[in-house]
This record gives C-alpha cells, sequence and structure tokens, in this order.
C-alpha cells in the first residue's frame, strides 16, 4: 500500500500482541501509521501499566492521531443511528468511520461488517 491508511483498533492490538501477520502488515507501511483519536481512546482503556502500557506509549508517539471534529462527529452519529442496529455499528466504530471518511483514508480493519458504507476498506489478514 502506498497511500496512507487508518488503522483499526483491531489490527493495532494484534499489532501490540506480537501477531505475526499484524507485525508484516504495519512494518510495511511506507509512512507512520494514522489512528484515530477513538482508537486511541479504546486502546488506553484496556491498557495494562508496566511494559503494555510502555508499548503502547511508543506506538502512539509514532503515529499521526486524527481528531475528531464537528463534522466527522456529525456524520459518525448519523451513520451509528443508520447502522448501529442492523450491522452492529457501535459509537467507536462509527466515529472511526466518519474520520475515515473525512480524511479520504482506506481504513485497514478485521471486522468489515462494522463499516458497512465503507467502500475503501481492506481486511489485511484473518484471525486464525
Amino acid at each position: 500500500m502506498t497511500d496512507p491508511v487508518l488503522l483499526d483498533t483491531d489490527v493495532v492490538i494484534d499489532y501490540l500482541r506480537n501477531r505475526p501477520a499484524a507485525i508484516t502488515f504495519v512494518e510495511s507501511l511506507p509512512s507512520k501509521p494514522l489512528l484515530s483519536v477513538i482508537t486511541v481512546a479504546e486502546l488506553y482503556r484496556g491498557v495494562r501499566d508496566g511494559k503494555e502500557r510502555t508499548e503502547l506509549d511508543h506506538l502512539i508517539a509514532n503515529s499521526r492521531v486524527l481528531l475528531l471534529d464537528l463534522p466527522a462527529a456529525v456524520a459518525g452519529g448519523l451513520h451509528q443511528r443508520q447502522f448501529g442496529k442492523s450491522h452492529g455499528v457501535g459509537f467507536a466504530d462509527a466515529m472511526i468511520s466518519a474520520i475515515a471518511l473525512q480524511h479520504n483514508l482506506t481504513l485497514i480493519t478485521l471486522n468489515k461488517k462494522h463499516f458497512p458504507t465503507l467502500t475503501d476498506l481492506v481486511v489485511p489478514y484473518l484471525k486464525p
């Protein structure tokens, strides 16, 4: 992939857990990983203090974090309203989708179902 891509939380979690497919994919990116501020919040919600927190801090410091602004928040809220029940789109996924659309980025995720309106989406590997 040559264009910048937005990494979904599930791919970043696999990377931090040293899953080979995630490491291969993330380390093959031609530029700094792009993360949404929503993904950052999800990651810190589940991180353990110590080595895990240090590794996450390092990853965030070496990534570009995209913020959620008012237009993306509105679009994400409407997206969740429309697809929340039918596709299981939660708040975080709706906001991540809106940020990807706002910045015209390919979303890299393992859960295609949660992003029904994104046409520029890649599932880089399958979980075993």
